[in-house]
């Protein structure tokens, strides 16, 4: 495997390193970052109580927030003529969160994004069709970066123009794709409008993150483009993809601990939680230099996995991502992921992955509306029939869920596709409350 020596590292020597990185970490942010000399500060934490890689716990957080009052320099941690490459967020919500990287940093994330390649049997022979999006967004980069470590022959073809990528996995015999798993949908179904056979093409493995996805949602990904899906995690706070991946087991994601240490908190408290119970993941970017990031809170929900992998790799891995608790939509008191609701569409036949979420108020009563596009063939169906079938979508979302949601089947294609990440949800609460 790639770097097999750090992959397969004992725990203990890991342990150590993992070790010596984060004092050195604590060290260079408490001397030359204002923003976590302050918060250390706060905590009355400094360098020299960090012996334990339990004393983490001590550290303060970082947040978005952190990261977008530092904006565009404030948190980075070496001076501006190391900085070689700078990446960004996209900033819809605000100003952007800013990611420089030095020489060394771009080495690290080709080598953590070979590692991901490679677990899915990546290798020299391959032709690699990237369709992350590239400019300041992270994907598309990290993937090129890890391809190109790798050897394989990399075709940098950005997100969207669905008709060229398609073209181009004919014309080139691409074997493996790289995109976000709601645009590799969009492929399959635009290619079946354009009557060519995926079974035909070179295609065996994609790589697919940047968004939530179900199982189910895998299952469909690799019964329409016939390849094998794998799910790959990172941030553009960290580092962009690169941070973990699944490997051939699919049973979680190995996080590269050597370079980011994985804790997983209560969401409220903030309280370390052990193995296996379910918190909001943080990370430490321990071997970073040009922004790195101490106990960043993603957001995402997950676990961490007990046990070793029969992969061989000695990193600790975490479920596969169940959400994010800012994507968590509370409808009566009931915590409902659009995963969940993902999850029961994809067992329902007939019915097409495209759906949307809307939320509204009635009263004092919270609303859950779920819109997901019937396919071409119940296009034709009787109106009794269509009935029935949304009839058993709500049956079996109150039975997963626990709530009342009302079902409504839409036409075929009507559900706004992405070629990035998908919007799945439409809260009018807020809006109706002001109105």
């Amino acid at each position: 495997m790639w770097n097999e020596p750090v992959q397969t590292m004992p725990r203990a020597r890991l342990s150590a390193l993992q070790l010596a990185r984060l004092q050195q970490l604590v060290a260079t942010l408490y001397e030359r970052v204002p923003f976590y000399r302050d918060a250390m500060a706060g905590l009355g934490v400094t360098p020299g109580d960090i012996h334990t890689l339990a004393d983490l716990a001590l550290l303060p957080f970082t947040s978005k927030v952190n990261m977008r009052e530092g904006y565009p320099f404030g948190l980075f941690a070496v001076d501006p003529g190391e900085i070689v490459e700078v990446h960004m967020s996209s900033g819809t919500t605000g100003k952007s969160v800013v990611d420089g990287y030095t020489r060394r940093d771009i080495e690290l994330w080709s080598d953590v994004m070979a590692r991901t390649l490679d677990m899915g049997g990546v290798g020299r022979d391959d032709v690699v069709q990237n369709a992350f999006g590239y400019g300041l967004f992270t994907g598309g980069f990290g993937v090129h970066y890890g391809a190109r470590a790798l050897g394989a022959l990399l075709l940098p073809m950005s997100s969207g123009n669905t008709f060229r990528q398609l073209t181009t996995m004919q014309d080139f015999g691409s074997t493996v794709l790289t995109c976000t798993p709601s645009y590799a949908m969009f492929i399959a179904e635009h290619a079946r409008d354009q009557g060519i056979d995926l079974a035909a093409l070179n295609l065996r493995v994609g790589f697919f993150g940047a968004e939530p996805w179900s199982e189910g949602m895998r299952a469909e990904i690799e019964t329409k483009l016939g390849i094998r899906a794998y799910d790959i995690y990172g941030l553009t706070e960290l580092i962009g993809p690169g941070v973990g991946a699944e490997c051939p087991e699919q049973d979680g994601l190995h996080i590269f601990e050597d370079a980011f240490y994985p804790e997983v908190v209560d969401p409220v408290t903030g309280a370390p939680l052990p193995d296996g119970e379910q918190g909001e993941l943080v990370l430490t970017a321990l071997a970073r230099e040009g922004s790195p990031v101490l106990r960043y809170r993603t957001h995402d929900i997950t676990y961490l996995m007990d046990g070793p992998c029969r992969c061989g790799r000695t990193s600790r891995r975490v479920h596969r991502l169940m959400g994010r608790d800012d994507d968590m939509l509370i409808i009566r008191g009931v915590n409902v992921f659009p995963q969940q609701v993902e999850e029961v569409l994809l067992r329902i036949q007939g019915v097409e992955p495209h759906y949307r979420l809307i939320v509204d108020r009635e009263g004092s009563m919270d609303t859950l509306t779920v819109e997901v596009e019937m396919s071409e063939s119940m296009f034709s169906d009787e109106v009794r029939t269509l009935m029935v079938y949304e009839r058993r979508i709500e049956s079996d979302l109150k039975s997963a869920l626990g709530i009342q949601a009302k079902g409504v089947l839409v036409n075929p294609k009507t559900i706004e596709r992405s070629e990035g990440k998908a919007k799945r949800i439409l809260d009018r609460r807020e809006v109706t409350t002001h109105a």
